[in-house]
């Protein structure tokens, strides 16, 4: 195990400042890092941290949400408004929309089974968009029109929203019945996950207060809350639910309103622990890729992504209408919201376990998804920034 991680943080690093050299994203060459290394290429990943990538993974998302939440103030996600609730299920529909059009002509699929594929696909990778926004925020690209805070709290939801239509879409396939309470469970779910978050952030808050402790036990205390929460979300089995990873978004927001120097300390911490959570991210995402199932059908997949992105990024310019936002900076806004890697990584093969027939080109769609849109989103993101967004010198609203 001790060899197989120093290859993933060894070799991870490497390829990633590679890229970075060449001027690729460094996620372009942890993932490649993930794929040769991993079990279907060289396999000198240890089983047991296989065993355990799903797990990882989300400690390393766990990372960046609460350090986007630390970053994002609430204030900002108000003066938002109408298009970030817009953005956290209106750019999926449309990709789901155009996959159900799009994949029955290309791979002879029936339309469910295109629902299936669709639901895969057009969920957002909040491990790609969130620290790209970070960044931006922190330089302040963007930041008087609260674009960033709009495309990171959009990523951070409709992950929500796509994972419960993948549930309905797969439980038709299988004959089962769709539970209306399934989708009563996505506003209840956001709502209750921000309530709690926000509870859980503000107590810790006043116990950092009275409690004259090192900043990194906090950061210890913070994630363990965090990996508590997540660990009672997997636990539930009845409708109504909370999602975890808003919760965990929305402690980093509660201490960023209540300890707001603490905080800003927190959030450097939590930037450098980044570092290393985002080899391990990626690297194993990289190794969740089957390349075996890309050969057969890529051209016909290179297709279908890039007319279920266009779906994509309509979906996204009519959740800009109405605002202030300019052409560039609506732009932009298509091309953040682009990238695609965890959600595809952990339950691209699911309908292949299932059994469903659909298996095979959900799994093929979902690996050239990751590998074609997330590197591909960030390079975009880093090459388009400085020009389509203004650096902020004064707050502006949104008109909504």
């Amino acid at each position: 195990m001790l060899i197989s991680i120093s290859l993933i943080l060894l070799i991870g690093t490497f390829s990633g400042w590679i890229c970075k050299k060449c001027k690729l994203p460094s996620l372009l060459g942890m993932m490649l890092t993930g794929v040769i290394i991993g079990p279907y290429a060289f396999n000198l990943i240890d089983a047991s941290i296989l065993n355990v990538s799903a797990e990882l993974r989300k400690i390393a998302l766990i990372i960046i949400l609460t350090r986007a939440g630390l970053t994002l103030n609430i204030s900002d996600l108000k003066k938002v408004g109408r298009p970030a609730v817009l953005m956290c299920f209106v750019p999926a529909l449309f990709e789901i929309a155009g996959m159900i059009i799009l994949a029955p002509k290309l791979f002879n699929i029936s339309v469910l089974d295109a629902a299936i594929t669709g639901a895969v696909v057009a969920a957002v990778s909040p491990a790609v968009v969130v620290p790209k926004m970070i960044r931006l925020i922190d330089e302040g690209y963007g930041t008087d029109k609260s674009i960033p805070q709009m495309i990171l709290a959009g990523a951070s939801v409709d992950d929500i929203f796509v994972i419960v239509l993948f549930t309905a879409f797969t439980g038709l396939a299988q004959g089962n019945e769709v539970s209306v309470m399934s989708f009563i469970n996505i506003p209840v779910s956001i709502c209750l996950g921000a309530a709690i978050g926000f509870l859980s952030g503000f107590l810790l808050s006043k116990f950092f207060e009275k409690a004259h402790i090192r900043d990194t036990v906090k950061i210890i205390i913070i994630l363990s809350v965090s990996f508590i929460l997540v660990t009672i979300e997997d636990s539930i089995t009845v409708s109504i639910t909370f999602s975890a990873l808003i919760a965990i978004m929305f402690i980093g927001i509660a201490m960023q309103r209540y300890v707001k120097e603490t905080s800003s300390r927190l959030s450097v911490r939590f930037n450098k622990l980044w570092v290393c959570a985002e080899i391990l991210l990626f690297v194993l995402v990289g190794a969740a890729v089957d390349i075996n199932y890309v050969t057969d059908a890529a051209v016909r997949a290179i297709i279908l992504i890039s007319g279920v992105l266009c779906f994509r990024m309509l979906g996204v310019f009519l959740c800009m209408l109405r605002t202030k936002l300019s052409f560039k900076e609506r732009l932009f806004c298509m091309i953040a919201y682009m990238p695609k890697a965890t959600v595809q990584a952990a339950i691209g093969g699911v309908p292949l376990a299932m059994g469903l027939e659909c298996g095979n080109v959900v799994l093929t769609i979902a690996v050239m998804a990751i590998l074609i849109t997330a590197p591909l989103g960030a390079f975009l993101i880093e090459l388009t920034h400085k020009k389509l967004l203004a650096v902020s010198t004064i707050s502006e609203k949104i008109s909504v």
